[in-house]
């Protein structure tokens, strides 16, 4: 999926977001706030792609764009960063990971890079894998003066990879990628039960077809609505930790 591709979609969800990479230097506000969305390329079991991640972190972006964009603040949407901490998810072909430490110095990177121009930054992650990475950047970028939010999906009652959740959302953005003819089962168990295993052995190692959950049931509806919750909940921490 192009760039073109995804700013494409995101309109569809948030049709005043404005777009970062589309605009020449002269055009980019004064001290606007940034919001960079992270995802990741990685299996998502036999019936979602690799890209899911990053699909998820760019219309989550131009939502809350949408959401937080005022006459007195200017928010824009940075391109994605497609590549993440993904090595849980070695072993399946297609999955690309850069690593906790590089992704953090990536973060710290751009952070810093950024700092001559931007008001503020809020890292959308679209991968959960992507946190420790994330919270190890907000601590270095905050202690050099930044004003920075990065944050996870987090749901209540969510599966944690390629089930019911994630196929929700896909259908809701993008139904045309979803392969639902090959959706099925992986293990099911609570996260808490298999991580010792799912540490020292990978995804692959607890459910040979990659996905943690079932997608089964998955719906455009149930996606619709899974997106507008994180949405929301992303909106009411960014006013609480950036404009309180």
């Amino acid at each position: 999926m192009f760039l073109a591709d995804y700013v494409a979609v995101s309109r569809r969800i948030g049709e005043n977001a404005a777009v970062l990479g589309e605009m020449t230097t002269n055009e980019v506000p004064t001290e606007p706030l940034v919001i960079i969305p992270l995802g990741a390329t990685e299996q998502h079991g036999p019936h979602l792609p690799l890209d899911t991640d990053t699909r998820i972190a760019v219309a989550w972006a131009h939502r809350v764009a949408e959401q937080l964009h005022s006459e007195d603040r200017r928010v824009i949407v940075a391109p994605a960063l497609p590549y993440g901490a993904s090595g849980e998810h070695q072993g399946f072909d297609g999955t690309m990971s850069v690593g906790n430490e590089t992704l953090t110095s990536i973060v710290v990177e751009l952070g810093r890079s950024m700092r001559s121009w931007a008001g503020g930054l809020i890292f959308l992650s679209g991968h959960a894998g992507n946190v420790a990475a994330l919270r190890e950047a907000e601590r270095t970028l905050v202690a050099e003066g930044d004003s920075m939010v990065a944050l996870v999906p987090r749901l209540a009652g969510s599966d944690a990879h390629a089930g019911h959740t994630e196929t929700s959302i896909l259908l809701s953005l993008s139904p045309e990628v979803v392969r639902l003819d090959r959706a099925e089962p992986g293990c099911t168990d609570p996260i808490e039960d298999i991580l010792p295993a799912l540490v020292a052995n990978g995804v692959i190692g607890v459910s040979p077809n990659g996905v943690l959950g079932d997608p089964t049931g998955a719906s455009k509806q149930i996606g619709a609505h899974l997106l507008d919750r994180l949405v929301e909940l992303a909106v009411t921490t960014i006013e609480e930790r950036l404009f309180v």
